[in-house]
């Protein structure tokens, strides 16, 4: 067997002609500044190829149903083995998708029921909430109903034709409200909490083959008469609303009710999988426990049928527990989930695998843990590793990078400025390396000794939501707060509180920005409507030609500038356009020009020439903002899918950046953050404070912490265990503090104990 993964010549995105030898068997770490190429050769380059030719492997009828990767741009890629992709993309998931479906804990714990519980309401479907023979009735295994707020919608204190229906769409005067004016059946002019009970039930129910005559732009017609309740239930509540538009989502919303389903409380099941029990409980009331107390209590079953049955739940809990996730319950929703907790969760799947020479792609695991917890993470990838697998991890954190048996540096810089091999060795070679993350390394962390004043508070009082525990809490203004603790404890439900205590402050969260192909920094800032009004302005033309989207696109690409094959069951292939040759317009456009470069050439600048270029101070406004987030490498017309996860948050930031007096809250702002990048960042939260600014952050990340004027920490631990303010104070104070998680490894860290 070959000893090392072979990669010559690799060329995606930024990457200048690489070539690796990466050895199997080992944990090897990508370091490198965001943008440096990590991402290219691990992801867009190895990943791929495995995929690709794994999929090469099954008919061609399968392989017409499985996802379709292109060969990446490499001269040779050799030696590879299976890989398995744990990337940062949010797990996500509706209302139907637990912890417990998603680790297939439940699922076993539904055959647990189904054998041992008494009375047994049937087979293992019989207690699954997605299943119809499970699920309960009243509303439809989701545990919660929506309905409509009819003390919102009817004022019954009009009449139909003074108003009483107050939902805009079925207003009096529109179409669809002039069935309930128009109707012979009711009198307009009554009071709608006057109608008789058969009134009342006939405008909400309607009769059958009743009709109704409604004016139009096309004339007078008869229609058959709808009730306002079936009108209401047949638009919104029995259509999925993520297919309408934000403004009829945000409007629809303002009128439902949403509360536990009275009929399972909550549960999600019938009343005869609910009746099962084992020892007292139901399968409800397990998935409701914390991990942790689960694990107790399926240790306690003895049966000899269901031992081995139990036994399996326990390892796979067990599983969830060593990763720091024992405060999870099983009935958690997934899309409630923190991006750690998402990138956690997907890594225990295979931990029970029995399955050896793979390789595992990890894309920043440490990603939402606090430092107590990637000790935890790294005996994953270290178990991961010992079963004779290859495990390559794209990382920033120095604990992890320490684990390594094998470091790749990628740089030396970002964009156009990376892409190349700048070192390959150990953790203690790169540490004592000449690179930007080497020197990072050696970097001792200092806490702020001067801290700024507050200029005033803003109060949480009495917050309950999850586990915090009736938390009241003064946040300073004028200061940079940084909330800590570890998962779990409690951090982003507070922050939530105080967002919804104080809806105008500007909200940077961990949600992905909405990208496609022909997204770019250009149209995601909001300059390029500027940029094409400025081209036809000088060329006297439309500002219909300067968009690859609309009237100037090239024919042929259609403003794509490559042009993508798909040969069916085949890998698709992917070329540069041949008249465009990539640049996305059309001739003609390409030959009018503003100060001697066509608009091809403006979305050809990066960043920081475009500031040189363009003198409108709007457009002037936000380049500088993308400068203040370290990414003026950037090119204005690079696709943002393109773009590596810490510069996707970067981004988003960038547009919420230079206002003055305002109160910005930050999830996690160092996610996809290189070290160097880190110091970046905390400059620039320095800059929005001085500028008179109030700045809150939700932060593992030591650096940013220790260069706080105030720490806000919960905990202790997490779960029931957390919820609480266990500090309040400066980073010095919080760097003396007993008691605290926190306190104790930004102690260790300015001690130079490691972090």
């Amino acid at each position: 067997m070959t000893e090392f993964i072979t990669i010559t010549g690799a060329r995606e995105n930024n990457l200048r002609d690489v070539t690796l030898r990466i050895p199997k068997g080992r944990l090897t770490v990508f370091t490198g500044v965001s943008g440096s190429g990590k991402s290219s050769v691990v992801f867009d380059t190895i990943a791929v190829e495995s995929q690709r030719q794994l999929n090469e492997t099954y008919t061609w009828f399968v392989r017409n149903r499985l996802p379709k990767y292109e060969r990446p741009h490499a001269d040779a890629l050799e030696d590879l083995t299976p890989a398995i992709v744990v990337d940062q993309r949010p797990i996500g998931g509706h209302s139907r998708s637990t912890v417990g479906t998603m680790t297939d804990v439940y699922s076993v714990l539904r055959v647990l029921f189904s054998r041992h519980g008494s009375p047994s309401a049937g087979a293992a479907t019989a207690y699954s909430f997605n299943d119809p023979s499970g699920m309960c009735p009243g509303c439809d295994g989701l545990g919660r109903t929506v309905r409509p707020d009819w003390d919102r919608i009817l004022d019954p204190r009009r009449s139909l034709a003074d108003g009483a229906v107050r939902f805009p769409p079925f207003a009096a005067g529109t179409w669809q409200g002039q069935a309930y004016t128009n109707t012979a059946d009711l009198d307009p002019h009554k009071p709608v909490g006057e109608f008789t009970a058969a009134e009342r039930e006939f405008l909400m129910r309607g009769r059958p083959g009743s009709k109704v005559s409604v004016n139009g732009s096309g004339g007078t017609w008869t229609t058959e008469y709808e009730g306002l309740a079936d009108r209401f239930e047949r638009l919104y509540l029995k259509r999925d609303l993520s297919g309408m538009s934000q403004k009829t989502r945000d409007l629809v919303r303002e009128f439902l009710v949403e509360g536990t389903c009275p009929e399972c409380r909550g549960a999600r099941l019938n009343a005869a999988a609910l009746a099962t029990r084992i020892d007292g409980r139901t399968i409800a009331d397990c998935t409701r426990m914390q991990v942790t107390d689960l694990i107790a209590v399926l240790k306690e079953i003895d049966d000899p049928v269901a031992l081995p049955i139990a036994r399996a739940a326990v390892a796979a809990l067990e599983r969830i527990e060593a990763i720091g996730l024992g405060y999870l319950s099983l009935d958690r929703e997934t899309a409630t989930l923190s991006g750690g907790e998402g990138q956690r969760l997907k890594t225990v799947r295979h931990l029970g695998s029995s399955l050896t020479g793979m390789t595992y792609i990890f894309d920043e695991p440490s990603v939402g843990l606090h430092p107590r917890d990637v000790g935890r993470l790294g005996d994953l990838l270290l178990r991961l590793r010992d079963k004779g697998n290859t495990v390559l991890v794209v990382e920033h954190d120095p604990d992890v990078i320490a684990l390594a048996d094998h470091v790749v540096d990628m740089g030396p810089g970002a964009g156009v400025d990376g892409g190349r091999v700048v070192f390959e060795g150990t953790p203690g070679e790169l540490a004592g390396s000449g690179t930007l993350t080497g020197r990072c390394l050696r970097r001792r962390t200092a806490v702020k000794e001067e801290v700024r004043p507050a200029t005033g508070g803003l109060w949480v009082k009495g917050a309950g939501r999850h586990n915090l525990r009736d938390v009241t809490v003064e946040f300073p203004t004028g200061v940079l707060t940084a909330v800590t603790g570890v998962a779990g404890s409690g951090k982003s439900t507070l922050v939530a509180e105080f967002t919804d205590a104080h809806p105008d402050a500007v909200v940077v969260d961990q949600s992905s920005i909405g990208i496609s192909a022909r997204s770019t920094p250009a149209t995601y800032l909001g300059i390029m409507d500027t940029v094409r009004r400025i081209f036809a302005r000088e060329t006297g033309t439309d500002p219909g030609l300067f968009s690859f989207n609309s009237a100037g696109a090239c024919g042929t690409c259609e403003g794509r500038g490559i042009i993508h094959t798909d040969l069916a069951f085949m890998d698709p292939v992917t070329t540069t356009c041949h008249d465009c040759e990539g640049r996305r317009f059309k001739e003609e456009v390409l030959r009018l020009t503003v100060g001697g470069r066509s608009i091809a050439d403006v979305l050809e600048l990066t960043a920081d020439q475009a500031l040189g270029f363009f003198d409108d101070a709007g457009v002037r406004r936000r380049l500088r903002a993308l400068r203040d987030v370290g990414l003026t490498y950037l090119t204005l017309g690079q696709p943002l899918s393109t773009l590596s996860g810490g510069e996707r948050q970067r981004i988003k930031l960038a547009t919420r950046l230079h206002r003055t007096g305002a109160v910005y809250v930050l999830d996690e702002p160092t996610t996809g953050l290189h070290m160097a990048d880190v110091a970046g960042l905390v400059a620039l939260l320095d800059r929005l404070v001085d500028a008179g600014n109030t700045v809150i952050v939700v932060e593992h990340n030591l650096d940013v912490i220790a260069r706080a004027d105030w720490v806000i920490d919960l905990g202790p631990d997490g779960g029931r265990d957390g919820g609480r303010v266990v500090f309040e104070g400066t980073p010095r104070q919080l760097a003396l503090a007993d008691g605290t998680f926190t306190g104790e490894h930004l102690r260790r860290t300015v001690r130079g104990e490691g972090r």
